[in-house]
């Protein structure tokens, strides 16, 4: 059942299982700890969290202006007050970001990192491509939606499966618009820091989709090679939200390799 923070309002999900640090999911932009559901059913043996980013699902954001500071003390806050020493960080797509972001700060706090489709050194080509879509989202418009899921999942897997097609229009038609257009112009406008990333010293886990318009795996490839000691791992046949889509080679992948660096006490 899911509760929020009494001290910092972030509502979460914590299934905790043992004292082992437990695998903590950070989602996507325009979503919410709900696209989750195969990880933690999959991974129900195993002490996991997950919960909503400022200004999406049931936590709110109050602020004008916001940065990825806002966002890597809002994981801070919440791991301290689950009084957690330790977790293995999942972040998907802006999740990545904000994933990255703590990983250069507290990698004390951290077990293993997987950032799975997580954009890095995009062409001005691609710079152009995800503005324009910064556009069409500031229309509000049933397009930008339908585009945006037909990006993340195969024509197929949504021919296939309908109500998981409803399932992320209605997450992303139950968006605060101003709110998302705030969070969605860091993401569209961000900059890399090789620096930042090369204080990332922690077991890393990048992963993407082999389909994967936006985050391609030509990006993770080369963002493996920024941080030391990282492995790549190619999701076969899947696109952005192939946690969902290809879920079983996802879980498997993180299932490794979170065993290879979990905590053993």
């Amino acid at each position: 059942m899911p509760i929020t923070s009494e001290k910092f309002q972030t509502d979460y999900y914590f299934n905790k299982v043992n004292d082992k640090s437990p695998i903590l999911f950070i989602h996507g932009v325009g979503l919410n700890k709900e696209i989750w559901y195969p990880q933690l059913n999959y991974f129900k043996n195993i002490s996991t969290i997950t919960y909503d980013l400022l200004g999406h699902g049931k936590t709110p954001l109050n602020k004008n202006q916001i940065n990825f500071r806002d966002f890597t003390k809002q994981l801070l806050n919440l791991i301290d007050e689950l009084e957690l020493e330790k977790i293995n960080l999942v972040g998907f797509s802006i999740g990545a970001l904000i994933a990255r972001h703590f990983a250069s700060e507290f990698c004390n706090r951290l077990s293993s990192l997987n950032l799975h489709a997580s954009i890095y050194k995009r062409s001005i080509e691609q710079k152009r491509i995800v503005e324009n879509r910064f556009e069409l989202m500031k229309t509000d418009k049933p397009i930008a939606k339908d585009r945006a899921i037909r990006r993340w999942f195969t024509a197929e897997y949504i021919k296939n499966n309908p109500e998981i097609y409803k399932k992320i229009y209605l997450m992303l038609e139950e968006n605060d618009q101003q709110n998302l257009l705030k969070i969605y112009k860091l993401f569209v406008y961000y900059e890399d820091e090789d620096e930042m990333l090369e204080n990332i010293k922690i077991n890393t886990l990048v992963t993407t989709g082999q389909n994967d318009v936006g985050s391609t795996k030509e990006m993770a490839i080369n963002l493996s090679e920024k941080i030391k000691d990282s492995k790549y791992v190619e999701i076969e046949n899947g696109k952005h939200l192939c946690n969902i889509e290809c879920a079983n080679d996802f879980n498997n992948n993180l299932e490794l390799f979170i065993n290879q660096n979990n905590d053993k006490s």
